[in-house]
């Protein structure tokens, strides 16, 4: 890949010539449209067709022109290569088309608004770190019985809510619902005291699937856009009370937050890494030949009100038992479809030392222990409180960031 961009790109960015993320952006003078980021700038993707710079590729003019990135993405894999491709070939060129329209087609970040990437028709949650399933079950059934008979056999997910996804910088209310104190026999109505962050990747799916067929591990990534940071909250204690029998509902459907941008798998593709040894082999529609998982970093910080932030967590995706290729294929083994804009998101990341725990509920292991923050301390998030996750891959020289998830906890309504 090229090394000499004529743009100034600043040392460690995480918007480097290898990543060239997608968004969607507005300004006072733009409409909502896509963008890709590359060092401190946007690309706008919709000023650069409006002069015909895709046309031979057949990309229509209003694709770039939405508020979403589903247009785009439902032209499929040879398009996005060939855009890609293009882009890295004009950052690289001083008398490039982007460089003659420079004016016209890019602007600081800066001075642009960042919009929900994506428009979800359906969101699925997983549960596939062994290391937090082992927490979890080892908090509420003991360390004999941490994992259910099932979990080793296939990755575990529920069906979560697609309408409450937010964008980075959308600060959400404290939630409410039907709590049962310790040691009560009938339920009280308030607001969750066990708020809760869950630091998570997702998934972007940019190829719908027929009703009916199944995508094997090795077809998935044909059919995955990008990667994203991603934040599914958690209110502990309203869940508690409600998952038995069918699982996770109002403790969960509250609020997600989604990073503004969405890394392309064609710039992970060199932090590819081997994931867990998984034991027992899994049936052969969940086996993978090779490698699929990814070496990314990803950090937590958590600020209280009037307070500088503090890191709370730090930990790797590489530790996930079960990949996002293995999770697709389950997903899609009974002939349930994907379509366009739908999120597969990983489930809580955690490693296996306490400073890797990728939740509230783990760092302060269900409340036994406060988490302490300079003058504060937390067992729980409390009202004030910002949670700011931040992801980044470096390996060989190259560098790719998916920018940010960072939210402020607003007090109930």
């Amino acid at each position: 890949m090229p090394q000499s961009p004529w743009l100034p790109i600043p040392e460690k960015s995480d918007f480097s010539i290898y990543n060239l993320p997608y968004g969607v952006f507005s300004t006072p003078t733009r409409r909502p449209r896509v963008g890709v980021a590359i060092g401190e700038q946007i690309i706008d993707m919709a000023a650069l067709t409006a002069r015909g710079k895709f046309h031979d590729l057949k990309i229509p003019l209003q694709v770039f022109e939405q508020p979403s990135l589903n247009a785009f993405m439902s032209l499929g894999k040879p398009v996005w290569k060939a855009v890609r491709q293009r882009l890295i070939q004009w950052i690289c060129e001083e008398n490039s088309p982007l460089h003659q329209l420079q004016e016209e087609s890019m602007l600081p970040q800066s001075d642009a608004k960042m919009l929900l990437p994506v428009q979800v028709g359906d969101y699925t949650d997983f549960y596939a770190s062994e290391e937090h399933a082992t927490n979890v079950g080892s908090m509420f059934r003991g360390k004999e019985n941490a994992l259910m008979p099932n979990w080793k056999h296939m990755p575990i997910a529920y069906h979560g809510r697609a309408s409450s996804i937010i964008v980075s910088g959308t600060p959400i209310h404290r939630p409410k619902g039907q709590l049962m104190p310790t040691g009560a026999d009938r339920p009280v109505f308030g607001a969750s005291q066990k708020l809760d962050f869950e630091l998570e990747m997702a998934a972007v799916i940019g190829v719908s699937s027929e009703l009916g067929t199944s995508v094997t591990t090795e077809e998935a990534e044909n059919y995955i856009f990008g990667m994203a940071l991603f934040n599914d909250w958690s209110a502990r204690d309203i869940q508690k009370w409600e998952y038995v029998p069918l699982g996770p509902f109002l403790g969960k459907n509250f609020a997600s937050s989604l990073s503004p941008w969405i890394v392309p798998m064609e710039a992970l593709k060199p932090f590819v890494t081997e994931g867990p040894k998984q034991q027992p082999e899994p049936l052969p529609y969940l086996q993978k030949a090779n490698p699929r998982n990814y070496n990314i970093h990803l950090e937590v910080y958590l600020q209280p009100a009037m307070q500088e932030e503090v890191q709370i967590c730090r930990t790797n995706f590489k530790h996930m038992y079960w990949s996002i290729q293995q999770q697709l294929a389950h997903h899609t083994i009974n002939g349930c479809n994907l379509r366009v804009g739908d999120l597969l998101a990983s489930g809580t990341i955690s490693g296996s030392q306490p400073d890797s725990y990728g939740s509230m509920l783990e760092l302060s292991w269900n409340g036994e222990r406060r988490l302490q923050l300079g003058e504060a301390s937390r067992t729980f998030l409390e009202d004030g409180d910002t949670i700011r996750m931040y992801a980044y891959a470096e390996q060989d020289h190259k560098r790719i960031g998916f920018g940010e998830v960072k939210t402020k906890i607003l007090p109930p309504l």
